[in-house]
């Protein structure tokens, strides 16, 4: 299975240290050249681990190509979308709700970074999302109580717990 990132995923999976789930849980990972920029400008947190973690992962997209937008995407997940659709992948990781729905009107399936948190614990490759999900929580990512709610429920954890 073929994945295509986009930055705000791949942050948010990085802030709690699970980017190598997404190599136990997809044959391939790639991102376009402008999201890699985006999360690997200096500036940036976590773009060490992310340079690192996206070596050899970058892709040239063919900007021939077409995808239906709204007036909200940015380049990063235009580009996403466009080299989902280029080299046929399986999916396309984005936490944005706004840009899911747009990938849901191109037919490109998506999976957010807590998606990954569930299907690592479902395949055995981690016993807890709780501790991960806290570790998102205290960065600088907002998550919803009711979001955070629905993926314990959804892991079998007690929401009291985390």
């Amino acid at each position: 299975m073929i994945l295509v990132a986009d930055c705000s995923a791949l942050i948010a999976l990085s802030v709690c240290d699970s980017l190598g789930l997404l190599e136990h849980l997809f044959d391939s990972v790639v991102v376009p050249e402008t999201v890699y920029n985006e999360v690997t400008r200096p500036n940036k947190k976590e773009a060490q681990a992310l340079k690192i973690f996206l070596q050899g992962k970058v892709r040239q997209v063919d900007m021939q190509a077409y995808v239906f937008l709204d007036a909200f995407a940015d380049a990063g997940e235009t580009e996403a979308k466009l080299l989902y659709k280029q080299i046929s992948a399986d999916k396309l990781l984005i936490n944005d709700r706004r840009g899911r729905k747009v990938a849901k009107i191109n037919r490109i399936s998506t999976i957010g970074s807590l998606g990954v948190l569930l299907a690592a614990k479902e395949k055995g490759f981690i016993t807890e999302v709780s501790p991960l999900l806290r570790q998102i929580e205290n960065s600088d990512i907002h998550l919803s109580q009711k979001l955070i709610a629905t993926v314990l429920e959804l892991a079998g954890e007690n929401p009291h717990d985390k």
